[in-house]
């Protein structure tokens, strides 16, 4: 699946001779805690300003500032970004952020309410297609006025999602949350057939993968792109299954859809016997 791309979206950075109004609103709230990144920091005037107010911040933007960051932070802010951006890629920044986060930590995203037309237009100054839509997110609103909204977003295994006893829906806190997108999430799966096997779980809680709206399992798939790279990072395993149980004769337990990823290695298995076509082990000759 390849990601479609903006890629005039970094000409609509600012250059600033002050504070924004997102940082500054986290600054007096109090809410830029620990280690902060500012993701998609444009020309880097808040972080610059925030370091001299003694933050301990590091800027990250793929055009600006392409050294991308290897370490995890207590609280990212990811300032108007979103609006300038596909569907597709604003997935990918809020899974990025996700996987950047601390367990426990906070992460602030700032979008524009003040968008009358959608969609591309004529940069004023570069002269270039430029494109803008209205962006809403499933997390906590702290702030929202005429021009812009603020969401504070914390790990889904950090929050109680919901009253049901689903350990897919309230999963353990001290479990390993490797990124999130505004309807799926991916977690180590707790009794791992391998180094690195990992459950895409979508947010909604529904049985069968097929009864899931499209939207939604196409964000599972956009994020097991995502956990492949991250797991190919780490662990470094020679191929991959991928693939679900659906109902309890094919092998559901969890009665919540999942996807597993799971990295195989060299010599993890007598033979070459353990791929998908051994699911039915009377069949497999």
């Amino acid at each position: 699946m390849k990601q479609q791309k903006n890629q005039f979206s970094h000409l609509t950075a600012i250059e600033r001779t002050h504070l924004s109004f997102p940082a500054q609103f986290l600054l007096n709230q109090n809410r830029l805690q620990g280690k902060i990144l500012d993701f998609g920091c444009g020309f880097g005037h808040d972080v610059k300003v925030l370091h001299h107010k003694g933050c301990d911040i590091t800027g990250y933007d793929p055009y600006y500032f392409p050294q991308y960051p290897h370490e995890k932070f207590d609280t990212i802010i990811c300032s108007y970004v979103l609006n300038v951006l596909f569907p597709e890629e604003q997935a990918h920044v809020i899974m990025e952020v996700s996987h950047l986060l601390k367990p426990g930590g906070k992460a602030y995203f700032a979008v524009r309410r003040d968008i009358k037309r959608e969609g591309f237009r004529e940069h004023y100054i570069h002269k270039k297609p430029t494109y803008q839509c209205v962006v809403k997110l499933p997390f906590s609103s702290i702030h929202l006025d005429e021009h812009r909204e603020f969401y504070e977003y914390t790990h889904y295994n950090h929050q109680r999602n919901s009253p049901n006893k689903c350990i897919f829906c309230n999963p353990h806190r001290h479990l390993k949350l490797l990124t999130e997108s505004a309807t799926a999430y991916a977690i180590f799966d707790g009794y791992p057939l391998s180094k690195g096997h990992v459950l895409v779980i979508p947010k909604r809680h529904v049985s069968n993968y097929f009864d899931l709206p499209f939207k939604e399992q196409s964000a599972c798939w956009l994020m097991a792109n995502k956990i492949q790279q991250i797991l190919k990072t780490e662990f470094a395993p020679d191929g991959f299954n991928v693939g679900m149980n659906i109902n309890r004769e094919a092998g559901q337990n969890i009665m919540h859809t999942s996807v597993h990823i799971i990295p195989r290695y060299k010599n993890d298995t007598v033979g070459n016997r353990g791929g998908i076509r051994n699911v039915i082990s009377s069949r497999a000759k």
